[in-house]
């Protein structure tokens, strides 16, 4: 039976309002990648998702970003490595202070995307995880695209994992298209369901125009804060489910 990780960017309060059904969620998914107060998450936030994914059986990763609370995180900031690995740290041990029995590490946003083309960035980024596997006595997973940030987390020890959006449109090059262009976000849970059941089969996603984009992904992420989130994951987790795929956590 194949398998593959359902995985949702969550515990995503600002001033202390949840920006997702987190509940629903956490019901669907197997792997919650929780936000760690650099753009969204606090103490309170980081203790119910721990509590949750207990609940749920669902494994916890952290979502930590450049600190950046003002605009989400999706705004590229201008730092120093030192800085960058001690921002990360920082939020790394917030939510392991927090109970977190953490699993991998899947950068937001922004920094998601920076440490996917800037190898400083994705040094400095492995470096913080790296220093923390070495604290907890075990591997450390990174979650992300491949590109810099890959071979950043093979230069600290550390595994990396592929993951592929189900809720984002993906360029002909395989990178994602930006936010504020057309087509950049999918809503339609049919369409996200079937293209789940396509990438955990044949490894390939379609591109806006219409090309395949190989995308060998081990994870597959629907965003929880997206207005369809719940309705997209559950019928992700049904047509995965139909389709004779088990969604487990890989880590």
């Amino acid at each position: 039976m194949a398998t593959i990780d359902l995985n949702a960017d969550l515990g995503e309060t600002v001033d202390g309002v949840p920006t997702a059904d987190d509940e629903a969620m956490f019901a669907v998914i197997s792997s919650a990648s929780v936000a760690c107060g650099g753009h969204a998450g606090d103490a309170a936030s980081m203790r119910a998702s721990v509590a949750r994914a207990a609940r749920f059986g669902v494994a916890v990763g952290a979502h930590p970003s450049y600190p950046d609370r003002a605009n989400f995180g999706r705004v590229a900031v201008a730092m120093g490595p030192a800085d960058l690995a001690a921002a990360v740290a920082g939020q790394l041990d917030d939510l392991v202070a927090a109970g977190a029995d953490l699993r991998y590490v899947k950068p937001h946003g922004a920094l998601y995307h920076a440490v996917s083309a800037d190898r400083v960035q994705a040094d400095a980024v492995a470096r913080a995880i790296a220093d923390l596997a070495e604290r907890l006595g075990r591997p450390l997973p990174v979650l992300g695209l491949p590109g810099a940030i890959g071979e950043a987390a093979a230069s600290a020890g550390l595994p990396f994992v592929h993951e592929a959006f189900l809720d984002r449109g993906y360029l002909p090059d395989g990178s994602l298209v930006p936010r504020t262009q057309p087509g950049a976000l999918l809503d339609d849970p049919d369409l996200v369901a079937a293209r789940a059941v396509r990438l955990a089969r044949e490894g390939v996603v379609e591109a806006v125009d219409g090309s395949l984009v190989r995308a060998d992904a081990a994870s597959l992420c629907v965003h929880g804060d997206s207005p369809a989130a719940v309705d997209m994951a559950r019928a992700v987790r049904a047509a995965l489910d139909a389709a004779r795929v088990e969604v487990r956590a890989p880590w």
